[in-house]
């Protein structure tokens, strides 16, 4: 038999990807501009993921959206740089967003 403290140890082990991508936009605070479904001040990420499906450099593209800001691509308001968000949690950002539908 299993131990019960083997069996939590190895759920907590297993990565959920969407769960921690949405603890990381509060982490960052993108939960300030942007939705799920959604606009805000930026777009939601529903439209963001839509916008981005059929592109296979998304992911690239995203996390250097957000790692260095920009402006027209939404409007007239631009998303301020975040570089002090690290690059592995901008990647997982990026897929998480991406994955939203």
């Amino acid at each position: 038999m299993i131990p019960l403290a083997m069996v939590i140890m190895a759920f907590s082990a297993v990565q959920r990807p969407a769960l921690a991508s949405e603890a990381l936009a509060q982490k960052y605070a993108c939960i300030g501009c942007h939705q799920a479904n959604a606009r805000l001040v930026g777009p939601s990420w529903k439209e963001i993921a839509t916008k981005y499906k059929d592109n296979p450099k998304a992911a690239q593209q995203l996390s250097t959206s957000i790692r260095s800001g920009g402006s027209g691509k939404w409007g007239a308001i631009p998303m301020p740089a975040q570089p002090q968000v690290p690059d592995a949690d901008i990647a997982a950002l990026a897929r998480w967003i991406l994955s939203q539908k």
